[in-house]
């Protein structure tokens, strides 16, 4: 993450980095590519803690890693894009929300219907209501 937040970084070098009031076209990537490296390193101190890990209940007693995460951000994307062209910003927003929620064994039902429900709102006061970005709400078809 480090590598590739400084490759970001030396990208953007070469276009107009501006200021926070006037931003060129350098600016995100160098911010993105600061906020990359900033992970990396947080990522990488905390990876040499001398705090033992403890094993996760309930996880595979045969080693074979847990892909449920993995696959519900995957199938939560794949939602998101075909909802999203074909059903509108609601639709992509709770199904995306809900299918990536599911994906942590110890999220209910409940929860992850409240979290979607949760980020339709903030979905429509964001983008919506605020930004007035041209995405319908709901589209049929």
């Amino acid at each position: 993450m480090v590598l590739t937040g400084l490759g970001a970084i030396y990208g953007a070098v070469s276009y107009n980095i501006g200021s926070l009031s006037h931003m060129g076209p350098g600016f995100f990537p160098a911010a993105i590519g600061g906020l990359l490296v900033l992970t990396g390193i947080l990522i990488a101190i905390g990876a040499r803690s001398d705090k033992p890990a403890e094993p996760v209940p309930g996880g595979h007693a045969h080693g074979m890693p847990d892909v449920r995460g993995g696959v519900c951000i995957l199938l939560s994307i794949v939602a998101f894009i075909a909802l999203g062209e074909y059903g509108g910003l609601l639709p992509a927003t709770f199904a995306i929300t809900f299918i990536a929620a599911l994906g942590d064994r110890k999220n209910t039902i409940f929860q992850a219907v409240l979290l979607s429900l949760a980020m339709v709102v903030i979905a429509i006061v964001v983008f919506w209501w605020a930004l007035q970005l041209q995405l319908p709400l709901f589209r049929w078809g």
